[in-house]
């Protein structure tokens, strides 16, 4: 899964611009476009530039903070896939999961303490199960969500032992900002996936990476099947 920030005025170009390089990317390295999905994200966009972007044909959308989400969601369309990538707090859970019904996914899952809540709130407002992915710290900075890499499989293994009302779909990180280590990170992620797989056993299909931004998705792509 590649994300990438909606751009004004020029929305529709800019969504075709990484939609190709997207393309591009896949092609280089004999991988299919349909194997990747771009999240747009829209934290501080106002809903006439999401708008924008919905008409262009996209209806995968990212946002980052809970008071924001709940705003924007109930003046656009029902059909958007709204993914939440943003540090959540248990106390937010349930404006989230309540204010959003067509909320689609939660990328940021990191404790169990988190997906505990989730899961009680998804199961008491009767919603289909919630999409989970597990946050993994691949670049080991103290000031960034996520899992340490050698406490993701406990964590997925929480999910999908004790939280019925939650579906693992796989997992998520963020690089380095200046990129310098991304190659790693996402080989990081990589081998937290084979881990989780086989584990699990299930198979890579089963369990979606979610990495790659603005300034490094096509790394994301052409390195490794992404989401």
């Amino acid at each position: 899964m590649a994300a990438a920030s909606a751009t004004d005025g020029v929305a529709a170009t800019a969504l075709r611009s990484v939609i190709q390089r997207i393309e591009h990317a896949a092609e280089r390295c004999g991988r299919r476009s349909d194997q990747v999905r771009l999240v747009a994200v829209s934290k501080t966009k106002p809903v006439s530039l999401v708008k924008q972007v919905y008409d262009a044909g996209h209806r995968c959308f990212g946002e980052n903070y809970v008071k924001e989400l709940i705003e924007k969601a109930p003046q656009l369309p029902d059909d958007i896939e709204w993914h939440f990538i943003g540090n959540l707090q248990s106390n937010k859970v349930k404006p989230l999961l309540t204010g959003v019904p067509n909320l689609a996914v939660v990328e940021t899952v990191d404790d169990e303490k988190i997906a505990n809540q989730l899961d009680r709130v998804a199961g008491n407002i009767g919603r289909k199960p919630l999409k989970v992915f597990i946050q993994v710290n691949t670049s080991g900075e103290e000031t960034k969500s996520g899992v340490e890499p050698d406490g993701c499989l406990e964590l997925v293994k929480h999910v999908t032992s004790n939280c019925p009302n939650l579906e693992f779909c796989g997992l998520m990180t963020i690089g380095m900002p200046d990129y310098t280590s991304t190659p790693e990170n996402f080989k990081t992620l990589a081998r937290c996936r084979s881990e989780v797989c086989e584990a699990l056993g299930i198979s890579e299909d089963q369990c979606d990476l979610s990495m790659g931004m603005s300034g490094d998705f096509e790394l994301a792509v052409s390195d490794l099947t992404c989401h």
